[in-house]
């Protein structure tokens, strides 16, 4: 469980992963946009309770089938200025683990973030992130050889103004999965959303 320390820890990387998370720039929206389901409350509405916990093993690539996503995946930390790192711009695009979260499989959100794209070498590995719908499975590979397969639960478009930090970072009861990443209309070079999927771990998960 996340201790309320570490939430407010969190909540303060959040801010600072919004400007970077997956386009050029970062601008924000005035209001919230709905996305492909209803708001979570404090989990992503799939059975978490049903799948049983997995030991810490860092994530080393990601699957999820339904969007054509297979991408290694590199480890995230805090950058000298205090933001979070996010996955350098390059042609071959991957996705990062915000290595201060969960890793997925344990208890508490983990969070995985890519670009939606990535100037001129063109779409990010999450540029059809928004497309996922309930039930989508998503599969993380761990270093220890193991899988943790998560079945989405929901899709949220919001504004930057109006990220949930509470419902993203904070406390939750099972293991879930967080992917992160930007989207929505552009003003110029920067995007005014985030695109939010909220999953949690798949019964009968090794």
């Amino acid at each position: 469980m996340t201790s309320p320390s570490r939430r407010a820890f969190l909540a303060v990387a959040t801010t600072s992963l919004l400007v970077n998370c997956g386009g050029p720039g970062a601008g924000q929206g005035p209001t919230a946009r709905s996305g492909s389901a209803p708001p979570p409350s404090r989990s992503s509405g799939s059975p978490a309770t049903a799948a049983h916990a997995l030991g810490r093993s860092v994530p080393v690539a990601l699957r999820i089938p339904a969007i054509g996503v297979d991408t290694p995946v590199m480890e995230l930390g805090l950058a000298p200025d205090g933001s979070v790192q996010v996955p350098p711009i390059t042609e071959h695009d991957r996705a990062g683990w915000y290595r201060h979260s969960p890793t997925p499989g344990q208890v508490g959100p983990s969070v995985i973030l890519g670009h939606v794209t990535v100037g001129r070498y063109g779409d990010g590995v999450f540029r059809h992130l928004a497309r996922l719908r309930r039930g989508d499975r998503i599969v993380a590979r761990l270093r220890n050889g193991t899988e943790a397969p998560f079945a989405v639960g929901a899709v949220r478009t919001v504004a930057k103004a109006d990220f949930p930090t509470d419902d993203v970072y904070g406390d939750v009861s099972g293991p879930e999965l967080r992917l992160i990443t930007c989207g929505g209309p552009r003003a110029g070079d920067e995007y005014l959303d985030n695109v939010i999927v909220f999953a949690a771990l798949s019964p009968g998960s090794p």
